[in-house]
């Protein structure tokens, strides 16, 4: 093992913030399983890395017994004492060893540590970065795109990731060079040591709800506040908003002049369409609003989170929506089950 390696250790320690006394404790055990693994696995051995005197020095130590069964792992009291007279039975003899088979073997298996040290650094410091991220929008830059099954490799700054394709919403494309808007949302702990770092989604409720807070104003500084929202990726979502603020309209702040600031965001979203619902601390009109944009003539609670619905016969379709889709996102978004009639 040469400067090359200590050298390596402290480049490590300086670019990728891995303590160089954590690396030789690495390599010290490495060395060791690589020396009996070569050995026949029997035998008892100590490394010592000096990185002051950048050098390795490996002891084979035995036992000192009274009568020798393996001559490999054991020495007699006897022969203990004619090395020094201060070896005691129970206490170990340690022999240097120097082979230059042993050479080889130390800097191939120190080259493996470092790697793996690397790796495992490089992935704390990516989990550590998403972490400070999770459930919040982050840009990214789209590397590569996988044919066969539609994910896609986007580079986040904080390492390369993957967008998978049940993630993205339905009909978008990429082209590698695309710079996109990504939410965290998934951040895998620290001691897994397989799989990917983050789960990354565009189709998440959560993704729309930090959109409208990146270009609201009113959002950021909490003057309009968002109650909730619910989505089927690629088609509709609604979101409930609510002001602090009587002077401030909570849906006309997040339309924007001119319809600009949530045009921006369906843009973002690929056309997708988003209602802003007022919301309201009395069930029968949130409902009511919940439902746009079919007109609603009444709404009867029936139990504490269920209710009846009146609506004319020409709003009975815009009220239940295309498969039930306005229906069901209203009850997502309110929370209570909604069964619309006709007088």
């Amino acid at each position: 093992m040469n400067n090359e390696f200590f050298n390596a250790l402290d480049l490590l320690e300086k670019e990728k913030g891995i303590p160089k006394e954590y690396m030789i404790e690495k390599v010290e055990a490495a060395l060791v399983s690589a020396f009996k693994r070569d050995n026949g696995g029997n035998s008892n051995v100590r490394v010592v890395i000096d990185p002051e005197k950048k050098d390795v020095k490996v002891y084979k130590q035995r036992l000192i017994v009274e009568e020798v069964m393996d001559p490999e792992v054991e020495i007699s009291l006897e022969e203990a004492k004619s090395m020094s007279r201060r070896h005691v039975l129970g206490g170990f003899v340690e022999t240097e060893i120097k082979t230059k088979s042993f050479g080889r073997i130390s800097a191939q298996t120190a080259k493996q540590v470092i790697i793996q040290g690397i790796r495992e650094a490089e992935r704390s410091r990516a989990v550590e970065a998403y972490e400070k991220k999770r459930e919040e929008i982050i840009s990214a830059v789209v590397t590569k795109i996988d044919p066969t099954n539609g994910n896609v490799v986007v580079d986040t700054g904080t390492s390369e990731t993957v967008l998978l394709k049940a993630e993205q919403i339905p009909g978008e494309t990429f082209n590698v060079g695309d710079h996109i808007k990504v939410f965290v949302m998934e951040v895998v702990d620290k001691e897994v040591v397989k799989g990917p770092i983050v789960t990354l989604s565009r189709c998440h409720a959560s993704f729309v709800k930090r959109l409208f807070e990146l270009e609201i104003p009113e959002i950021a500084d909490g003057t309009v506040v968002i109650h909730n929202v619910s989505r089927e990726a690629g088609s509709r979502t609604k979101i409930s908003v609510s002001s602090r603020n009587e002077d401030v309209d909570a849906v006309g702040a997040c339309i924007g002049a001119g319809g600009r600031r949530i045009a921006d965001i369906v843009n973002e979203l690929g056309g997708e369409k988003i209602d802003i619902v007022k919301f309201s601390e009395k069930p029968e009109d949130y409902v009511r609003e919940a439902l746009s944009p079919a007109e609603v003539k009444s709404v009867v609670l029936e139990s504490e989170r269920a209710c009846r619905v009146i609506v004319d016969p020409a709003q009975l379709s815009l009220a239940i929506g295309k498969e039930g889709q306005n229906a069901r996102l209203a009850a997502r978004l309110t929370g209570f089950k909604i069964d619309i009639k006709t007088e």
